[in-house]
């Protein structure tokens, strides 16, 4: 495994759309290892295939109760009604936060790296990072949706008040 380039905002690999996987190989999983280990130095919650060079439709979404969840050419096919407003950032907008609403739940149908179809069914955090993620598999970026950006003194009293709760 190795920790792999985070590809940064202004790079045009970021708003191109990634063309599905076929092949599901040694060299897909070892991609996918790679992802995490990006992911984890990272201290990140997502990693999506153009943020580490590649036009692939994969990434990698960090879930609390899951671990790791591996999702080759996600779809999202269910999205619930109710949405909520939070505030976001992306490892490739460093310094860059902002208020995007998004649906507090949803179901996404992908594919594990030996091209097995399954679904999860994503709440809370987990359903926010995976449609920020797929979002970039079709070269969207967090900051086209942001309503507000915030100050890094925002950020962090964001983050306390939510220690708090």
């Amino acid at each position: 495994m190795a920790v792999r380039n985070i590809v940064k905002k202004g790079d045009e690999i970021l708003r191109k759309k990634c063309k599905p996987i076929e092949v599901f190989d040694e060299k897909l999983g070892e991609l996918l290892d790679d992802m995490i280990e990006t992911l984890q130095g990272a201290n990140g919650v997502g990693l999506a295939g153009p943020q580490v060079g590649t036009l692939r439709r994969l990434c990698v979404v960090y879930d609390e109760d899951l671990g790791f969840l591996e999702m080759v050419n996600p779809v999202i096919v269910k999205f619930s009604k109710k949405q909520e407003r939070d505030i976001e950032g992306c490892l490739s907008c460093p310094d860059k936060w902002g208020y995007v609403t998004r649906p507090t739940k949803c179901v996404v149908r992908a594919q594990d790296r030996h091209g097995d179809e399954y679904e999860y069914r994503l709440s809370g955090l987990s359903a926010r990072c995976a449609c920020h993620e797929i979002d970039h598999l079709d070269g969207k970026l967090f900051i086209d949706f942001v309503d507000e950006f915030v100050t890094p003194e925002d950020l962090d009293k964001h983050t306390k008040k939510r220690k708090r709760k």
